[in-house]
Protein backbone atom coordinates (compact mmCIF):
# COMPACT_ATOMS: atom_id res chain seq x y z
CA UNK A 1 0.00 0.00 0.00
CA UNK A 2 1.32 3.51 -0.99
CA UNK A 3 0.62 6.57 1.28
CA UNK A 4 -1.43 9.16 0.71
CA UNK A 5 0.36 12.71 0.09
CA UNK A 6 -2.01 14.02 2.46
CA UNK A 7 -1.01 12.06 5.39
CA UNK A 8 2.34 13.00 5.66
CA UNK A 9 2.47 16.52 6.86
CA UNK A 10 4.25 19.52 4.52
CA UNK A 11 7.24 20.36 5.55
CA UNK A 12 8.10 23.81 6.14
CA UNK A 13 10.88 24.99 3.83
CA UNK A 14 13.90 26.72 4.82
CA UNK A 15 12.79 30.04 2.81
CA UNK A 16 9.80 29.73 5.11
CA UNK A 17 11.67 30.03 8.22
CA UNK A 18 14.62 32.52 6.41
CA UNK A 19 10.94 35.18 5.51
CA UNK A 20 10.00 34.36 8.77
CA UNK A 21 13.30 35.90 10.32
CA UNK A 22 14.16 38.27 8.40
CA UNK A 23 10.13 39.79 8.50
CA UNK A 24 10.34 39.78 12.38
CA UNK A 25 13.90 41.17 12.37
CA UNK A 26 12.53 44.24 9.89
CA UNK A 27 9.38 45.13 11.95
CA UNK A 28 10.58 44.41 15.71
CA UNK A 29 14.18 45.83 15.46
CA UNK A 30 12.58 49.12 13.58
CA UNK A 31 9.97 49.64 16.10
CA UNK A 32 12.63 48.90 19.06
CA UNK A 33 15.51 50.89 17.31
CA UNK A 34 13.01 53.80 16.46
CA UNK A 35 10.96 54.31 19.54
CA UNK A 36 14.20 53.62 21.77
CA UNK A 37 16.91 55.50 19.66
CA UNK A 38 16.67 57.31 17.11
CA UNK A 39 14.11 59.54 18.24
CA UNK A 40 15.80 59.97 21.61
CA UNK A 41 19.14 60.72 19.75
CA UNK A 42 17.15 62.97 17.01
CA UNK A 43 16.38 64.74 20.51
CA UNK A 44 19.60 65.08 22.21
CA UNK A 45 21.47 66.96 18.68
CA UNK A 46 19.48 70.26 19.62
CA UNK A 47 17.53 70.63 17.36
CA UNK A 48 13.95 72.19 17.79
CA UNK A 49 11.47 69.63 19.72
CA UNK A 50 8.74 70.72 16.99
CA UNK A 51 11.55 69.47 13.95
CA UNK A 52 11.46 66.45 15.99
CA UNK A 53 7.77 65.33 16.61
CA UNK A 54 7.48 66.28 12.96
CA UNK A 55 10.10 63.59 11.93
CA UNK A 56 8.07 61.48 14.83
CA UNK A 57 4.75 61.63 12.96
CA UNK A 58 6.06 60.89 9.53
CA UNK A 59 8.27 58.14 10.55
CA UNK A 60 6.06 56.66 13.14
CA UNK A 61 3.14 55.37 10.59
CA UNK A 62 5.66 54.48 7.91
CA UNK A 63 6.68 52.06 10.29
CA UNK A 64 3.57 50.58 11.47
CA UNK A 65 2.77 49.89 7.79
CA UNK A 66 6.03 48.40 7.40
CA UNK A 67 4.87 46.18 10.47
CA UNK A 68 1.23 44.88 9.09
CA UNK A 69 2.96 43.81 6.01
CA UNK A 70 5.75 41.98 7.56
CA UNK A 71 3.30 40.39 10.24
CA UNK A 72 1.09 39.38 7.06
CA UNK A 73 4.05 37.83 5.53
CA UNK A 74 4.96 36.22 8.63
CA UNK A 75 1.39 35.13 9.60
CA UNK A 76 1.44 33.51 5.49
CA UNK A 77 4.59 31.69 6.57
CA UNK A 78 2.80 30.03 10.14
CA UNK A 79 -0.07 29.09 8.09
CA UNK A 80 1.56 27.28 5.80
CA UNK A 81 3.99 25.35 7.85
CA UNK A 82 1.18 24.63 11.30
CA UNK A 83 -2.04 24.82 9.17
CA UNK A 84 -5.50 27.65 9.92
CA UNK A 85 -5.51 26.75 13.46
CA UNK A 86 -2.10 27.59 14.60
CA UNK A 87 -3.31 31.28 14.54
CA UNK A 88 -5.41 31.13 17.11
CA UNK A 89 -3.97 28.10 19.33
CA UNK A 90 -0.33 28.96 19.06
CA UNK A 91 0.98 31.90 21.12
CA UNK A 92 2.86 32.66 17.80
CA UNK A 93 0.05 32.96 15.95
CA UNK A 94 -1.71 35.02 19.04
CA UNK A 95 1.13 37.64 19.19
CA UNK A 96 1.07 37.55 15.34
CA UNK A 97 -3.28 39.06 15.51
CA UNK A 98 -2.49 41.34 18.32
CA UNK A 99 -0.01 43.00 16.26
CA UNK A 100 -2.86 42.80 13.36
CA UNK A 101 -5.29 44.96 15.21
CA UNK A 102 -3.27 47.14 17.26
CA UNK A 103 -1.70 48.21 13.58
CA UNK A 104 -5.06 48.76 12.58
CA UNK A 105 -6.09 50.25 15.45
CA UNK A 106 -3.45 52.88 14.94
CA UNK A 107 -4.54 53.47 11.64
CA UNK A 108 -8.23 54.27 12.09
CA UNK A 109 -7.11 55.95 15.41
CA UNK A 110 -4.85 58.43 13.15
CA UNK A 111 -7.65 59.05 10.70
CA UNK A 112 -10.56 59.28 12.60
CA UNK A 113 -9.22 60.66 15.92
CA UNK A 114 -5.69 61.92 15.34
CA UNK A 115 -5.71 63.58 19.19
CA UNK A 116 -5.83 60.36 20.85
CA UNK A 117 -2.39 60.39 21.41
CA UNK A 118 -2.13 58.36 24.01
CA UNK A 119 -3.87 55.86 21.81
CA UNK A 120 -1.06 55.84 19.32
CA UNK A 121 1.63 55.30 21.95
CA UNK A 122 0.03 52.89 24.11
CA UNK A 123 -0.45 50.39 20.77
CA UNK A 124 2.73 51.30 19.20
CA UNK A 125 4.11 49.76 22.72
CA UNK A 126 1.97 46.89 22.48
CA UNK A 127 3.06 45.95 19.61
CA UNK A 128 7.05 46.15 20.46
CA UNK A 129 6.50 44.38 23.26
CA UNK A 130 4.51 41.99 21.20
CA UNK A 131 7.40 41.63 19.10
CA UNK A 132 9.53 40.89 21.60
CA UNK A 133 7.92 38.16 22.93
CA UNK A 134 7.61 36.81 19.48
CA UNK A 135 11.40 37.09 19.19
CA UNK A 136 11.37 34.39 22.14
CA UNK A 137 8.86 32.11 19.87
CA UNK A 138 10.77 29.58 17.70
CA UNK A 139 10.41 29.76 14.31
CA UNK A 140 7.64 27.75 12.51
CA UNK A 141 8.63 24.37 11.48
CA UNK A 142 11.83 24.03 14.08
CA UNK A 143 11.36 22.05 17.24
CA UNK A 144 11.28 23.79 20.43
CA UNK A 145 14.15 23.90 22.70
Amino acid sequence: MSKSVTSKPQQPSRAAAVSWQLAQTLWVGGLWLLQFVILPAIGQTGLAPLLVQEIAERLVPLLVGLTAVCVALQAFALLRSDGLSSLLRDMRGQLLLTVAVMALSYFVTLHQWPEAQYWLRFSYLVMAFCGLLLVLQPVPGKERS
